[in-house]
């Protein structure tokens, strides 16, 4: 992946503190959608949440679309929940952009390598798994770690 410090500052800021301090190692990929979202780095392999800082501001006006392969912050229907969880677009999803009567969803960073592999996450048979009722892989998909690459 690669982020966008100035595009979405406050986010990009965290997600480098949850990748600093291994809050993503040994995450499951919990919600996939085909044609629409893959969304982890929420919940460890048990399907436990993972504890969390409190929500950041979202940073949805910054210009960033939701378009496929953009990286985006995942969060409740609340505008400033969002904390650790992430998801990738699968598909072009401008219904999580921002509108003039609601917040959208913070693109922060774009996949530069392996859609690839993400794409293979989106096809995988989902259902009721764990906490989820659905869209859960089936098979559980693992983050073995997130790091800072220069």
């Amino acid at each position: 992946m690669e982020l966008d410090p100035q595009r979405a500052p406050l986010t990009v800021a965290s997600f480098l503190e949850y990748v600093k301090a291994g809050h993503y190692t040994d995450t499951v990929f919990h919600r996939v959608i085909g044609n629409f979202v893959v969304q982890g780095g929420g919940y460890d392999t048990q399907y436990v949440e993972k504890p969390t800082r409190p929500g950041t501001p979202n940073e949805s006006g910054n210009g960033l679309s939701n378009r496929r392969g953009t990286v985006g912050l995942a969060r409740t229907g609340e505008p400033h929940s969002g904390t650790a969880q992430f998801y990738v677009n699968l598909a072009d999803n401008a219904a999580l952009d921002p509108q003039p009567s609601r917040w959208g969803y913070t693109v922060f960073g774009r996949v530069i390598e392996g859609m690839n592999v993400v794409d293979d996450i989106g096809a995988v048979a989902t259902g009721n798994v764990g906490p989820f009722d659905r869209d859960a892989p089936m098979q559980p998909i693992l983050i073995k770690r997130v790091e800072v690459l220069q």
